[in-house]
């Protein structure tokens, strides 16, 4: 409990949805007249924002009758865009009460607000019954979850049986420690890297078969690079992630950056089915 309570800590803003509702009016755009794709450079946060997203589920044959769960869900950005793209209805938990109560007032902003739900509780302790969900989805949380055995046990017993469990992650690569700050951790004891041998052994033992896997380090570079060339004169986007991850985003960003260059972590995807 205490763990989780610093890493709500660390992503905890204060004032997060004033900030957002002010970027937005800063760009021109009304807050009630805003859009999901408004908010993409701010609520899609991992690397690669929405392409990575897009990416991702379109590997899940997700229908409008299913019923999807967002571990780690934000401010909502991913669950959003999956249920305007696949008409499915998504359920999002965090851990950090302020990104729930944003989330929810976002998706209403937007009027995603039936397609969308949110609830903050802990990716171990999940608040719903045995075999709730068609699907799942993680996007870069892992990292800040140091027991993955029990993180995947917790994705297999809310989902039903024949279910895909999506994770899209930063994992270890090689021995050599990370560069801190980054943007899931200030300190080294809060973040809990491990390779996707882990991840694969845990998900088998809580009864998950491997469909696929992907390192996206290729694709992350070029994302970066691309966002360099298209950023502001101060490098950061009027809505940007600088709202949630505070003034030292600037060097967060820039050691995860050197971090998958220099071969010490990769963004990867690994796509899973419950047995």
């Amino acid at each position: 409990m205490a763990l989780e309570a610093e890493v709500s800590a660390h992503y905890a803003n204060g004032r997060l949805l004033e900030r957002i509702l002010e970027a937005l009016n800063e760009m021109g755009i009304s807050p009630a007249s805003a859009t999901p794709r408004d908010l993409k450079s701010v609520d899609e946060f991992h690397v690669g924002g929405i392409s990575a997203t897009t990416a991702l589920i379109d590997q899940l044959e997700l229908k409008p009758e299913m019923k999807v769960l967002d571990i780690g869900s934000g401010i909502g950005g991913t669950a959003r865009f999956v249920a305007g793209e696949t008409g499915a209805h998504v359920t999002g938990v965090d851990l950090t009460p302020e990104y729930t109560s944003t989330a929810i007032a976002l998706s209403k902003l937007v009027g995603m607000d039936d397609a969308t739900d949110f609830q903050t509780a802990s990716a171990l302790n999940l608040p719903f019954d045995d075999d709730s969900f068609d699907a799942a989805l993680m996007l870069h949380v892992g990292m800040n979850i140091p027991d993955k055995s029990a993180l995947l046990d917790e994705a297999a017993r809310v989902l039903r049986p024949n279910g895909l469990f999506a994770i899209y992650d930063i994992m270890k690569v090689g021995a050599e420690p990370i560069s801190l700050p980054v943007p899931w951790a200030s300190i080294g004891k809060n973040s809990f890297l491990v390779d996707l041998q882990t991840y694969r052994e845990a998900s088998v033992q809580a009864g998950f078969a491997e469909v696929s896997s992907r390192d996206k380090t290729t694709t992350a570079l070029e994302f970066f690079a691309e966002q360099k060339l298209r950023s502001g004169a101060d490098g950061l986007p009027a809505v940007g992630l600088h709202i949630l991850m505070g003034a030292d985003f600037p060097t967060k960003l820039a050691n995860m950056v050197s971090n998958i260059s220099n071969g010490r972590i990769a963004p990867t995807e690994l796509i899973l089915r419950l047995g």
